[in-house]
């Protein structure tokens, strides 16, 4: 089975192609660069480099949030044209699971961690068990103190993994000492190919019916439906 990956959610672009457990190619780029733009050229290079036609796709896998609105937005509208137009399979996955994938090996539980600001982050905790991802806390949007503080009473130690750990690790190292594992740079973005693994083993979703995880309201929205109150 071939499957077409595709992840914008957060400033990682990325790309992948497998067919079963096999990753044909895979591109992936860590930029501030519009992914509005990028996106569908990305892909055809992707397809055109593997010698693959869009007819030879048998399924759809994107991520589908948390992230940023405008990137989640981007990468769900192009997985549901594709999967629409080709009339194929589309599978969604959590953005912070595909980032969770990424510490396979560390025996422990998983963080991956997206900025929220205003001391807020998306996050959600994993680990492995038999050799697959298994999810201990759904994904939510809390600020990090709470986080750290539950974790704490866990008393395990936590890779923490993603591109934004850097702007909380002294409150991390503060709050958990030496229960604080951090990830290695090649950690910290996530692989397209790891959400393609994921994705095939997942229920199929109508493509109608595959919609973004924002987990919670743009502030613009927050706003608006404040001021209705």
């Amino acid at each position: 089975m071939k499957a077409l990956a595709i992840d914008t959610t957060n400033n990682v672009l990325g790309i992948a192609l497998v067919d079963d457990n096999n990753v044909i190619g895979e591109y992936i780029t860590n930029l501030k660069k519009n992914h509005s733009v990028r996106a569908m050229p990305a892909i055809e290079r992707l397809l055109q480099d593997c010698d693959t036609a869009p007819s030879e796709l048998d399924k759809i896998i994107v991520a589908t949030g948390p992230g940023s609105y405008t990137g989640v937005r981007i990468g769900v509208s192009i997985a549901k044209t594709l999967a629409w137009s080709l009339n194929i399979p589309i599978v969604g996955v959590s953005s912070l699971e595909i980032l969770a994938a990424n510490g396979r090996f560390f025996n422990g539980v998983i963080s991956p961690l997206f900025d929220a600001r205003r001391g807020q982050i998306y996050t959600g905790l994993f680990h492995y068990k038999n050799k697959e991802l298994v999810r201990i806390e759904n994904d939510q949007n809390l600020l990090l103190t709470d986080w750290l503080n539950m974790l704490k009473e866990r008393n395990e130690h936590v890779l923490f993994v993603g591109n934004d750990v850097s702007l909380h690790k002294e409150l991390i190292m503060e709050t958990l000492g030496e229960m604080a594992v951090f990830g290695q740079v090649t950690l910290h973005n996530p692989r397209p190919s790891e959400l393609a693994l994921l994705g095939l083993v997942k229920n199929e979703t109508d493509v109608h019916s595959l919609v973004p995880n924002y987990i919670r309201l743009a502030e613009a929205e927050a706003k608006w439906l404040e001021q209705q109150k």
